[in-house]
């Protein structure tokens, strides 16, 4: 199989694990580091201790902190940063981007402020036209991706060939990917399903059994969809993999960052307590407010994202949460 180049910005653990796919699939990756000091660390000991530690990464992954070196003679360029640094990392990468590279984007936020989608932030810094802007989207925990276990996720491009060229691209041996047209749904999937993550996890923190866990997964998948369906979105893109699938993923693995980072509230930790505590980020947790903020713009109920985003502020306990939730007027489930 010839080889590919791909760059990948940046070596977070989602990116690292990313990496192994790029690589198992053929390509020639090149992980881009914030620290220089990293990079030497990867290419000398083919490991990310930081992010992904035990994982022996393939021969053809490479690290530099030069983002022009990282970028030079890439035709794939995978955007794998914390979705609300994105626009001015962006800014910063743009002119070293081939003219005709297709850009990914691994991340699953809302930006603050605009309320704009990661898509829609690559297209304004950026200029590229939607059939160089895609996503991957999917159940897909970073430590299992990293180890090769069998995951399969979804690539989402306006562009329907782009979409399957990719899909060839990132194809290996443990992970399979779906194709689709509806970038906006796989998004808005990815994004929400974090804030509904926290709520699980916060019920799990105090306590709470299956029960809980189930009812606030389900409801927060109809508020995705009810959203999602409101911008645009096909309402099969909720029932698959970048909807449901990477909901459960998120809602029943410890390994997910936004339940952890909810069972933490759950017991007690302060949203400022739990960021010092950890150099992960959990998206959820900055993406809720633009969410809720999002669903008010659109005249969409979504309580549990204001819940949550209520919870992050430290305006409401995750008890007053549950309370909050059962005090709700009654309705149809259908409604």
């Amino acid at each position: 199989m010839s080889q590919q180049k791909v760059a990948v910005l940046s070596a977070g653990s989602w990116g690292t694990a990313f990496s192994v796919v790029l690589a198992d699939a053929g390509n020639d990756v090149t992980l881009w580091c914030r620290r220089e000091e990293l990079a030497r660390t990867i290419n000398d000991e083919h490991e990310n201790p930081d992010y992904q530690p035990g994982v022996q990464l393939p021969p053809s992954v490479g690290a530099t902190h030069d983002v022009e070196k990282a970028l030079h003679g890439a035709d794939v360029v995978v955007l794998a940063t914390p979705s609300q640094g994105l626009r001015d990392n962006l800014t910063q990468w743009a002119p070293f981007i081939e003219r005709d590279a297709v850009l990914v984007s691994l991340m699953k936020g809302v930006e603050l402020g605009t309320l704009d989608r990661m898509s829609q932030v690559i297209a304004q810094v950026t200029g590229a036209g939607p059939e160089r802007i895609a996503v991957v989207s999917g159940p897909n925990l970073s430590p299992e991706i990293a180890r090769r276990e069998p995951a399969a996720s979804v690539v989402a491009c306006e562009d329907e060939d782009v979409a399957k060229h990719l899909q060839d691209r990132f194809h290996s041996p443990a992970f399979r990917p779906y194709t689709s047209v509806d970038v906006l749904g796989c998004e808005l999937g990815g994004a929400y399903k974090n804030v509904v993550g926290l709520a699980v996890g916060m019920a799990v923190g105090r306590g709470f059994g299956d029960n809980t866990t189930a009812s606030l997964i389900t409801r927060g998948l109809a508020e995705t969809a009810r959203l999602a369906v409101r911008l645009g979105a096909n309402p099969l893109t909720l029932m698959g993999l970048a909807g449901l699938g990477d909901l459960v993923a998120t809602c029943s693995s410890p390994l997910s960052r936004n339940r952890s980072f909810g069972e933490k509230l759950g017991r007690g930790m302060t949203t400022e307590e739990i960021y010092a505590s950890t150099r992960q980020v959990a998206e959820g947790a900055k993406s809720c407010a633009s969410l809720r903020a999002l669903a008010e713009r659109h005249d969409v109920d979504a309580p549990v994202a204001q819940y949550v985003d209520d919870v992050v502020a430290g305006r409401l306990t995750p008890q007053g949460m549950m309370d909050a939730v059962l005090a709700r007027d009654t309705k149809s489930e259908t409604e």
